[in-house]
């Protein structure tokens, strides 16, 4: 893959790392214990604010998994690696990386 794309996949990559760092920082509130004080907040509301600490652990933990796989895909441009599977190490379709650029398999692979 010629230097322009990779920097241009670089830069994408690099941008969606910052986001998701913006998203981890809003949702920390979020993510707090619960207080379950009965006379303080009624039932109902004690269940609302479960479910959306619960939402929030989601949340952080999908944004984890997608920072982990935007390393990788760091770490393979970094190596020569970015755009060929990991798996067979068939070159990745260039629509998938456009839609995808952390995307480590081709669509064989993917598809299992």
């Amino acid at each position: 893959m010629e230097g322009e794309r990779q920097q241009a996949f670089r830069a994408r990559l690099i941008a969606r790392l910052e986001e998701l760092a913006t998203g981890e920082a809003l949702g920390r509130d979020g993510k707090k214990v619960v207080q379950l004080d009965q006379q303080s907040v009624g039932r109902l509301s004690r269940m609302d604010a479960l479910q959306s600490q619960a939402m929030a652990q989601a949340a952080s933990r999908m944004r984890l998994a997608e920072e982990r796989r935007i390393k990788a895909a760091l770490v393979r441009l970094d190596e020569g690696e970015f755009g060929y599977c990991t798996d067979c190490g068939d070159e990745i379709a260039a629509a998938r990386l456009k839609h995808d650029p952390a995307a480590a398999l081709c669509m064989s692979c993917a598809r299992g």
